[in-house]
């Protein structure tokens, strides 16, 4: 008798398990499905909920060209609303990022003192100096980052000493770049970062650092900046094109990227982690996604996004003529370099993005 209902139970439980089976099955396959992702992208607070993704003011660092010998600051044609600053201008600009909520700054210095191996920005008193030391003076609170490199102070726009074929003296301009990295530090750069893509920079500007005192200075290297066509607006920006001397290479392909490695990329990146470096940047940016996923999944180190010039002024050009809304296209983009793996980006929209954002809030 046990043993009966025990048969009929379990022919009742399998005939159950097949009903729900065949019902699962049809609804599945028929015009009802019971599994809608739709769901929650039903009202944007539910999207909000669910979102992986998120772009706040602290991901952002604003990149500012500073000139000297300027009077006012100056608009830079193939930047629309992106300004070379002077000196003095600089102080305001500061003060405006900061008070919008953005924390992070990465200058670069515009001279007027060029020669062949960039000494201005190798002692005190020259414009990398003096820059540093007036935001750090202006902002204190802020996080100043220095580009270390040599295109904006050689009057060949190359990124350090050349041999005599034209080619940068990578030796060389280790040597330049440690006393570089000094300079900056000793005017109270929080972070230097080394930008020209030599073999060993990262080692030398470390050495530097520790034996002058500056044992926290961080170093965030360009780790992978590839040879790209999408820097055109920054090199008008910092006055830093090649052709103006017959004697130099006329491209950057002997030290920056080929843009198809990517396995190159992470041999880069590997050398620079094991030589010291606190942080990596990708640059350009959104050609490089994937760049940036490789990096942040194979070292997991805070990794930087660079939203390069060519890639703003696209953007921008493609707002003003009406193909794209500017605020929604500049928020999916930060997004994309953010789900890619960016820890933070360098971005000429960072204070606009941050006065939209604080106009959402208030709102």
């Amino acid at each position: 008798m046990k043993k009966a209902i025990n048969i009929s139970r379990q022919i009742q439980k399998d005939g159950a398990e097949k009903e729900f089976k065949t019902n699962q099955l049809s609804q599945n396959n028929g015009s009802y499905p019971t599994k809608r992702l739709r769901r929650l992208r039903s009202s944007p607070f539910l999207r909000d909920i669910i979102a992986e993704t998120s772009v706040s003011k602290d991901d952002l660092i604003y990149p500012i060209f500073v000139e000297e010998n300027l009077q006012e600051r100056s608009p830079i044609q193939s930047m629309p609303g992106i300004f070379r600053e002077s000196e003095k201008s600089l102080e305001i600009k500061l003060k405006e990022m900061r008070d919008e909520g953005l924390k992070s700054v990465m200058l670069f210095g515009v001279s007027h003192n060029k020669d062949s191996i960039g000494s201005d920005s190798l002692k005190p008193g020259g414009l990398l100096d003096r820059m540093v030391s007036r935001a750090k003076n202006t902002c204190p609170e802020l996080v100043v980052m220095a580009d270390l490199c040599f295109c904006e102070y050689t009057d060949h726009g190359h990124c350090g000493t050349l041999q005599d074929d034209g080619d940068v003296d990578n030796d060389r301009t280790l040597d330049n770049l440690a006393q570089q990295a000094i300079i900056a530090a000793n005017a109270g750069a929080d972070i230097v970062a080394p930008s020209g893509m030599m073999d060993g920079m990262v080692a030398a500007i470390r050495q530097a650092l520790d034996q002058d005192g500056h044992t926290n200075t961080c170093i965030v290297s360009y780790s992978a900046k590839y040879a790209s066509h999408f820097y055109g607006p920054f090199r008008d920006a910092a006055g830093c094109s090649l052709g103006h001397q017959q004697h130099c290479l006329s491209d950057r392909k002997t030290y920056q990227m080929d843009p198809g490695n990517r396995q190159e990329a992470l041999r880069e990146v590997a050398l620079d982690i094991e030589e010291g470096t606190d942080m990596i940047i990708v640059k350009p940016g959104l050609p490089y996604l994937d760049v940036i996923r490789e990096v942040k999944d194979n070292f997991n180190i805070p990794t930087l996004a660079y939203n390069v010039s060519g890639e703003y002024a696209m953007i921008k050009l493609a707002a003003a003529s009406g193909c794209l809304d500017l605020e929604n296209a500049v928020m999916e983009l930060l997004t994309c370099f953010k789900r890619a793996g960016a820890d933070a980006i360098l971005t000429y929209f960072a204070l606009d993005v941050a006065k939209t954002m604080n106009k959402y809030n208030q709102s």
